[in-house]
């Protein structure tokens, strides 16, 4: 879990209750980072905030509202290297199912 802070909690969708949302000056802790398509920008799960179906479309919360130390974007970099490679390695696998159900 990396530290970082909400620096912009404006904008929020109607389909995420205030209990659900960010708050700005708020401390809050990344888990996992994901590129989000077809925006293509990168995004956080946040421990403090579980985004259910009943949030659907909304699944993460955009890194641009969130601002961390230099030592905590050290660890970040390191975070999103490492989920990008899960990522990768999880759609590849998924091809390599899709490609095991047609032989």
């Amino acid at each position: 879990m990396i530290p970082c802070i909400c620096i912009d909690d404006t904008h929020k969708p109607n389909e995420i209750p205030n209990s659900k949302w960010v708050k700005k000056g708020e401390k809050y802790h990344v888990i996992y980072t994901i590129t989000v398509l077809p925006q293509r920008i990168l995004a956080f799960h946040l421990s403090e905030i579980e985004l259910t179906d009943n949030e659907y479309p909304y699944e993460y919360f955009a890194a641009s509202r969130f601002a961390f130390t230099k030592d905590n974007l050290d660890l970040l970099n390191q975070m999103i290297k490492d989920c990008s490679e899960s990522e990768q390695s999880t759609i590849e696998l998924i091809k390599q199912c899709q490609h095991a159900e047609l032989g």
